[in-house]
């Protein structure tokens, strides 16, 4: 991004939408996206969003990037997750120590991060640092990315207590130190390029290594930034969630535009049809209601709004499943009314559909389990202390 050059990744989303909707099909046949779609990701700023100040980066907020993540969803649902997932990525390594930030970005702030989130490998403590091997699975962006954050487990010192969990660790490795194992054959999110990163053996000294905790209680070491300073809960799924809003508007405004012109076998416009009409207005106000549970969260993240503190703790998580599980029902409906000639591999409602009912498989996106967690605490009294539940 030029110095100097105020425009936000908000008003640069639609162009990344466009390239990137023009590189779909390209996107899914090499199951990576493009290198001109991975370019405008960066010129439009996403890598650089939560990036702290000290090392050229904006530090911006929740709110902002969640409206440009969803703008590139509406071109492609991939661009929208890769552009989410690698301003995430940042904002993780905004944790490590000071040295470990300088590290990555002595080059600039717009270096692009893979964040292997969950545990797995081996760490091994070593003189000044750790030596990590192993494998992690569904590393989105991970062909493109010039560090990866890879998640792992870390011995106990000393005793071990049976009851505890182990300490999870974050580290910080170099493109040069990891391979990629061509592992993502998917329905539907293909562009992604979500495949299996391959450390063996790979030392990560002190500097570049955390704790998950510190993420999680939101302690960022060189930064007073509202976006390193927040816990994690009030984050959740934010980055898996965003992407989906996009790609539901894009499939309603891919349907209306073929809808308009289609017959039924009577040559009566479907258009005209009361049942087309209404099953377009209810998929229409599901993802508007998405969309607004959504952009709470991310109000909530940003300090804008402020629900008590016990609801605070579960409601965000809360709010993003049921939201996607209002985009899939959504994106169902329509899909339904396409009829058969929406069935076609070229209609890009059918892409959209596929992408968002794999990407609402998330873990993190389990209304199951969110739903669970807020039960629980709305039924343990403590709502009464909090105020009323709303």
């Amino acid at each position: 991004m030029p110095a100097g050059d105020k425009s936000t990744i908000v008003t640069r989303a639609p162009g990344v939408a466009e390239i990137a909707a023009r590189h779909t099909d390209e996107a899914e046949t090499a199951r990576r996206l493009s290198p001109e779609v991975v370019r405008a990701v960066l010129d439009a700023g996403f890598a650089r969003h939560f990036v702290p100040v000290a090392h050229g980066g904006a530090a911006g907020g929740f709110t902002e990037l969640t409206s440009a993540v969803g703008l590139v969803g509406e071109g492609c649902t991939s661009a929208a997750w890769a552009a989410s997932l690698a301003a995430y990525a940042g904002r993780y390594a905004a944790f490590l120590p000071a040295e470990g930030q300088a590290e990555i970005w002595a080059a600039g702030p717009d270096i692009l991060l893979a964040g292997a989130l969950m545990p797995s490998g081996k760490a091994e403590p070593v003189a000044g640092g750790w030596r990590l091997s192993g494998e992690w699975k569904y590393i989105s962006g991970v062909h493109f990315a010039d560090w990866a954050l890879a998640c792992a487990a870390v011995p106990a010192e000393g005793p071990v207590d049976p009851e505890a969990r182990p300490e999870v660790r974050f580290f910080a490795v170099p493109r040069a130190d990891f391979s990629i194992e061509d592992s993502w054959f998917t329905v539907g999110m293909r562009g992604t390029g979500s495949d299996t990163l391959v450390l063996a053996d790979a030392f990560v000294p002190e500097h570049r290594t955390l704790a998950r905790s510190v993420v999680h209680a939101g302690r960022a070491p060189a930064s007073d930034a509202r976006c390193h300073l927040v816990p994690m809960h009030a984050v959740n799924a934010l980055p898996f969630a965003a992407p989906l809003v996009g790609a539901a508007r894009g499939a309603l405004r891919a349907w209306i535009a073929r809808t308009g012109s289609r017959v039924d076998r009577r040559g009566q416009a479907v258009g005209e049809k009361p049942s087309t009409q209404v099953a377009l207005a209810r998929s229409a106000a599901e993802v508007d209601a998405a969309e607004l549970l959504i952009l709470r969260t991310a109000a909530v993240a940003d300090g804008t709004e402020c629900p008590p503190e016990g609801e605070a703790a579960v409601r965000g998580a809360r709010d993003l499943a049921l939201a996607v599980e209002l985009l899939v029902s959504a994106v169902d409906r329509i899909f339904r009314a396409s009829g058969t000639s929406g069935q076609s591999s070229s209609d890009p409602v059918q892409r959209f559909w596929r992408d968002v009912n794999s990407a609402a498989s998330h873990v993190a996106l389990s209304f199951e389990t969110t739903g669970a967690a807020y039960g629980a605490w709305a039924l343990s009294g403590e709502e009464r202390r909090a105020g009323a539940v709303r």
